[in-house]
């Protein structure tokens, strides 16, 4: 399910949300600039690498992509997502937010690799959290969705509690199927970066202070 368009308005422009794809898009464009060695040297320096952990590679690692479908895909879920977290947060505590949901990713996946020399890059352990926290403040907004039936696809508004449980449970799924079959970067997806960074997110909504605005709207609404 590719989610299109969420229902949900948000009062304040995503600022913060708009940036991190602006770095995001500047990072992807400085990668294809350079010559295969020295991108690769370039993964291997800012990626996540069980093996040989750096903390500042946790930071890093979120703005670089392995392809345009890998950042196309990371920078729309975002955009969907980001805004309404954004502005129920404020911008800097959004942005506290964000960055360490993709700490609470790059952890998941170390441990969940433990040993690995292979380098894990993207923005979806990050983005992971903003789903996660989206679905905790907004289970009932609706998510326009493209869906694949048999061989034709069709659009559906679910609720975003449906696409998002869904979205989740399949990384879980997929990341174990991945340990049985074989090591999870080798089939070039850290399912379990979007787990953990999916569950930090729930997490850490709860934690953080919302907007006063948010918070009545809350009220009003029970």
């Amino acid at each position: 399910m590719i989610p299109l368009r969420d229902t949900e308005r948000s009062e304040s422009p995503p600022i913060v949300t708009s940036l991190i794809i602006v770095a995001n898009a500047i990072a992807f464009f400085y990668e294809l600039s350079l010559d295969p060695w020295s991108r690769n040297h370039l993964i291997a320096t800012f990626g996540v690498v069980p093996e040989h952990f750096s903390y500042l590679s946790l930071l890093t690692s979120m703005f670089l992509h392995g392809g345009w479908m890998h950042v196309i895909g990371n920078m729309w879920f975002l955009w969907i997502f980001g805004d309404n977290v954004e502005d129920i947060l404020g911008h800097v505590r959004y942005l506290l937010f964000y960055l360490l949901c993709g700490v609470a990713a790059g952890l998941a996946h170390i441990a969940a690799n433990a040993g690995s020399h292979l380098p894990a890059i993207g923005a979806s352990g990050a983005i992971a959290g903003v789903m996660g926290a989206y679905m905790v403040k907004y289970p009932h907004a609706r998510i326009l969705t493209l869906v694949p039936v048999f061989v034709f696809l069709t659009t559906f508004e679910l609720p975003a509690a449906v696409v998002l449980v869904y979205w989740f449970v399949l990384q879980i799924f997929s990341g174990l199927g991945s340990v049985v079959y074989s090591q999870i970067s080798q089939q070039g997806v850290a399912w379990f970066a979007h787990v953990g960074g999916f569950l930090a997110g729930v997490v850490l909504i709860w934690i953080l202070p919302t907007r006063p605005r948010y918070r009545l709207r809350s009220e009003l609404h029970w």
